[in-house]
């Protein structure tokens, strides 16, 4: 009995909040297929290592960030029969949330890297499905379980916290609403004690990412 013969790569949807708004890692392809064509960074599977060591490599050597210091997790796998021309390749894509993080640097075979903006459309390989789909988990983790501190840094205030929120879902939350909720839902936040110093107006306490895995009752958009 014969078997087919595939080859497997690892994709990453790469998102953090900048400026307000929702970001992705993007790099320039330098070689073909889609020579000079966006894509989400990634690259072939070694036979001696797992997927997730395989996507925290491709990150760093695309890019040259080191990570992910975030949430990572495995998205989905994606095996069209024509979605990558230079044969039968199946990718499994992972999630990989960050707070905001230094300009990366290209690396190996891609001729650029950049955050890029949420709506990017015409990404090389089936990359536009694969952005959609994480972006799509991204808004829905954010309803059911308290991973939107992971765009933050290891303390934040509550309107930082918001700001994630509405970044990633797209439109405005009311503040008094959102705070409300946050400081009330079991183990979404805790208070650090400590508040911001050195900035405009009145100091606001700082927080950190609770131990609940699942908000009950869930973030509303």
């Amino acid at each position: 009995m014969s078997y087919p013969v595939f080859a497997v790569t690892v994709d990453l949807v790469v998102l953090t909040v900048r400026d307000g708004a929702l970001h992705v890692l993007l790099v320039q392809r330098g070689c073909e297929p889609y020579l000079g064509q966006w894509a989400l960074p990634g690259g072939f599977v070694h036979e001696d290592e797992d997927l997730t060591t395989a996507a925290r490599r491709e990150l760093g050597e695309e890019t040259g960030l080191d990570g992910p210091a975030g949430h990572l997790e495995q998205l989905g796998s994606y095996g069209d029969p024509d979605r990558d021309p230079r044969g039968r390749v199946v990718t499994v894509a992972y999630l990989a949330l960050l707070p905001d993080l230094p300009s990366p640097t290209a690396g190996t075979d891609a001729a650029a890297a950049e955050w890029a903006p949420i709506g990017r459309r015409g990404l090389a390989f089936d990359h536009d499905r694969i952005l959609a789909d994480g972006v799509e988990r991204a808004r829905s983790k954010l309803e059911y379980t308290p991973l939107a501190a992971a765009f933050c840094p290891p303390e934040f205030t509550i309107g930082a916290l918001r700001g994630v929120y509405e970044a990633v879902w797209g439109g405005p939350l009311d503040p008094r609403n959102f705070h409300r909720k946050a400081t009330t839902t079991p183990g979404f936040v805790e208070p650090t004690g400590r508040s911001t110093e050195g900035e405009p107006g009145r100091p606001a306490r700082l927080y950190k990412r609770g131990k609940a895995t699942r908000l009950n009752p869930p973030m509303s958009r």
